[in-house]
Formats: structure tokens, sequence, C-alpha cells
């Protein structure tokens, strides 16, 4: 079944009655948009409900700004704002930039969304598995259920195991009491429960090729591969990653699609490239992104602002990386002789988006996406195209029904080459034809093959082509801490497009460069202190042991 399809016909809210483990008093022992417990695992059609539910956790629809799930926009894209890839246009205060700017506190209201979103699916899915059992089905049919349920619990504890470290580990239902003096398990242990429950999973989820096309939005074999990989890596169990990536490589059943930008909007977000997705339904179960991150022009609050680090690598279309002053560099058209997914992803002055001019020039004072740092405009000079279809027409929090990817084929192939390089295998010609120039090679692309197999070479052009493949996927954060280097990359002035035509710069930018760059902000990551959030305030003030 389609997930969230199932959803909007229930006409229900993704809860069953159950005792949710969260030490924060806010959330709902016993929701009232329930079932009756003891009446409700009687049926197969009751527990697609119950799977439902877990499906979609805390999710809500419409437009918010503090994360309630990993998957979300604003739990993933907007994540990408404690990055050297985007800027939030609310301002330094910004919560999400506060992650990783030098002022992360316990009382941050978006790790609070995370924690809080976290456990709410984990109760969801213990309870879910203590049930599952009874209801009158087919020993296949349990099998495949339970091991839905355990794919989404350990991709929950994957996250938090790479945010948090060491985290309470809860596998069964909890009474407000014991959930009010859960201590914390070591990291150690959180990661072999994930590697374990993953590793299960994928024995009895079905491969991709099995899903009917009405169930579209479930989990499948290579879904928990493809996190099961993403444990091996930031564990640095590089053999293992490889291993279990070339799994997913071996079934055959995924692709490189030749259309890079449709696998972002309505028109090709079900590839066989895309290995596991948040599904949304316009009008039913929406996908509000539409609102917070289009221009002014376009209806939008221009939430989303890429950040020129990001812009800046991107190469142009020969392979030849960027520069301001290169030839092929035309600052009026600053989409031209680039690396084509540049123009897939951004919007910058001049274009046109859902048949308006885009107008962000500081100069331009009588457009309403003016570069300034006082309108509800651009703070860097771009604006956000990834994700969003140009023909697309009607409300923006309401009618928008793009899926939003959250592992696709193409992070499979670089992780796959990543594991091989860090396990100190020799890297081949073949290899490389196999994965980073499979992925730069898909037809709307077509950027010419890498070529250097020496391993302390490739790293770099690797980390390159994974920013620009799957910039605002919400994979950015966690690359820079995985590879210890978030202390260099989120250091310092960022700044964004450039503007050497300008003749109000000098007096408007809050910093001046040599290169007409917009000053952005200023980042100062504290080595040592913020690669771990803390635990929420809130819940250590409900439970002291979380101090620990």
């Amino acid at each position: 079944m389609n997930i969230l399809k199932y959803i909007s016909r229930k006409s229900i809210l993704a809860f069953i009655p159950l005792s949710l483990l969260s030490c924060d008093d806010q959330l709902q022992q016993f929701p009232t948009n329930a079932f009756a417990k003891d009446v409700f695992w009687t049926s197969e059609s009751n527990a697609m409900i119950a799977l439902s539910g877990m499906y979609r956790g805390g999710i809500t629809y419409g437009t918010n700004t503090v994360p309630n799930d990993w998957w979300s926009y604003f739990g993933s894209v907007f994540l990408e704002f404690a990055t050297d890839n985007a800027y939030d246009r609310r301002g330094d205060n910004s919560t999400f930039n506060k992650l990783t700017d030098g002022t992360l506190t316990a009382n941050n209201n978006v790790i609070q969304g995370y924690w809080v979103g976290s456990y709410n699916r984990i109760a969801i899915t213990n309870d879910f598995i203590e049930n599952i059992g009874k209801v009158p089905a087919t020993e296949a049919t349990i099998r495949r259920l339970t091991a839905e349920a355990r794919f989404l619990r350990a991709t929950q504890y994957f996250y938090m195991s790479q945010h948090w470290g060491a985290v309470p580990l809860v596998t069964k239902t909890l009474t407000p009491d014991e959930a009010n003096h859960v201590e914390k398990a070591p990291k150690a242990a959180i990661v072999q429960f994930v590697v374990d429950e993953l590793t299960a999973a994928a024995s009895d989820l079905p491969g991709q090729k099995s899903l009917a096309a009405s169930e579209i939005g479930r989990a499948s074999k290579q879904a928990a591969l493809a996190f099961l990989g993403r444990m091996y890596l930031s564990e640095k169990r590089f053999a293992d990653a490889a291993a279990t990536y070339k799994q997913i490589i071996d079934l055959g059943e995924n692709i490189i699609d030749p259309d890079y930008a449709g696998l972002f909007n309505t028109a090709n977000e079900n590839s066989k490239e895309i290995i596991f997705s948040l599904q949304h339904v316009a009008g039913q179960a929406p996908n509000a992104m539409p609102q917070h991150a289009y221009p002014a022009i376009n209806g939008g609050w221009h939430i989303i602002n890429p950040l020129g680090s990001l812009a800046d690598d991107y190469g142009f279309d020969d392979g030849t990386a960027f520069s301001l002053s290169s030839p092929k560099y035309n600052p009026k058209d600053m989409g031209a002789n680039r690396d084509p997914r540049f123009r897939y992803t951004f919007l910058w002055d001049g274009t046109t988006f859902g048949g308006r001019k885009y107008v962000c020039h500081p100069d331009s004072a009588s457009s309403v996406d003016q570069l300034t740092y006082s309108k509800q405009a651009t703070r860097t000079g771009y604006g956000l195209r990834k994700f969003f279809s140009d023909s697309f027409t009607g409300s923006l929090t309401a009618d928008y029904g793009g899926n939003l990817p959250v592992i696709r084929y193409a992070e499979v192939l670089l992780s796959y080459l990543e594991a091989q390089l860090e396990a100190g295998t020799p890297i081949t010609q073949a290899l490389l034809d196999q994965t980073i120039n499979a992925v730069r090679g898909r037809a709307s692309v077509n950027l010419p093959r890498i070529t250097e197999t020496n391993a302390a070479a490739l790293r770099p052009i690797l980390r390159r082509e994974r920013r620009i493949e799957m910039a605002f996927e919400g994979t950015r954060l966690w690359d820079l801490l995985r590879w210890g280097v978030a202390d260099q990359a989120l250091a310092g002035d960022f700044w964004g497009a450039a503007f050497p035509d300008s003749k109000r710069y000098a007096t408007t930018s809050k910093k001046i460069d040599p290169a007409f760059r917009w000053y952005v902000t200023s980042k100062k990551f504290r080595k040592g202190t913020d690669e771990t959030w803390p635990i929420p305030e809130t819940e250590v003030n409900v439970n002291p042991n979380l101090a620990k």
C-alpha cells in the first residue's frame, strides 16, 4: 500500500493506544484519537492501519519549523542550515544555526524536536512488535510486518547514535514511571542494536523489485541494507560497509536514473533510483515545503538559502573546477557552463521559476526578492529549485505532493566507493566507472569521467561529488561529523553569490569581499563539544538519570 494514501483514506492520526516513551510530560500517554487496545489486534486490516501509523510517526502536514521527524522537510532539508550548504533566512538566532555556530545549549528546541520525534516512533514500533503476533495472518505476513517495524525502530536509533551517542535503548512499551527513570545505554550498545536489527530486517524484507505499485513507501531489503551501510560507514567499519553496499548492487534492482531533476519532484519521484522516501499526497498528506522555500515573487517565504560555499563546489560542465576568475564564469548568468546539477538545484538572479523572473540583485530595490538583510527574501543571492516542479500551481501548503528522498541508489554507489577507498582497496578505473562515474554520467548530467585512482587525491573529489549530488537531502552534517572535519568546514565567514557590477554592494554588505561576494554569517564550531548534542534540558529535568 501507499502508506500516506492509506492513512488519508482511513482518516486516522497514526496512533494506536500505547504508553509513549518520553520523559516529556507534554506527550500524550494515551491519545484520544485511538482504537480500544483489547479489540484492535484482531484483523489484518487493523494491523495495516497500525503499520501506517508507524510510517507516519509524529509527522504533521502543513508548515512547521521545529522537526518532529528525521524525514519531514523541516527535519531533513532544514538540517542543512546547520552546515556549510544553507542559511536560514530567519537569521543567526535560528535554532538550527545554533547547532553548529558555537552556541548550542540543552534548551535548543531543534534537538528537543528530534528527541521527542524519535522516541515517539520507537514507542509506536515497540507496541506494534509486541502485538502483531496476535493478528490472524499468515506467518509470512507477520514476519514482513515485524521486519518493517524493526527497520523503522532501528533507523531512529541510527540517527540518535550519530547525534547523541549514548541514549536510552528501549525495546518494549514502558509505563510512565519506567519511562521517567530509564538510563542511557553506551553508544556501542546502540550501534550493535542497529546493526543486529537492520541485518535481521533485511533478511525478512522483500527486494524493491517485489514491491507492488500499491506498496510504494514501504521498506525493502535495499532500504535496510542502505541504513546498515550508513551505520558501518559511521563506525569506520569500511570492509563491512563495502560488503553491505555490494549486496544492494548485486541485487541489480536499482538504477541511476537519467533524469536528475525529476527525482526530486512529481515527475519521477518513484524512480528505481529511490530506495526509500517520505511519501506525500497532494491535498491529503501534502508537502508544504514550497511555502517555506519559494521566492517571494512566487508567494513563498524564502526560508531556504543556499550558501556560496556550496554553489562554488559545482564545477564547470567540462569537468574543471569553478573559479570566479575563469572566462567560463558569467556573473550575469551564474548557471552558464556549469555542472548541470547547478541549474537543477539553484535559483539565481535572472532565472525564471514558475513563469516568473527571479530578481535578487542587491541593486534591484523594487524587487520583493532583492538581496538585503531585511526583506522576506534571499540572504545569499541564491534560492532553491531542487524538489520543486516548475509547472506546479496551487496552494503552496496544501496542493504539492512531491516526495522527499531519504536514500537513493546514487548514495549507495558513492558510499560503496568511499568504503572501498577507506578500507585500502586498490582503486581501479572499473570501480570508478561502476560508482562515481555512473552518478556523474547520467544523461541529464553527463560530466567527464573521473580517472584519479590515487586514494589521497580521490578522497576530496569523492567528497565534493557527494556534497553536490546529495545537496539538501539532509546528509551533509552527518558527513562532516563522521569525516571529522566539521570544525574546519563550520568555522569562519560564510558568503553568498558575487555581484561585481553592484553599485550598492560596498554600502550594504555587512562585510566586504574583494570578489564582491555577499556576506551572510559566521560560525564557530567548537571541536570536542559540538560533535555530540546535549540531552534536551526538559528531558533531564524529569529524569536526572539522563544527565549521567
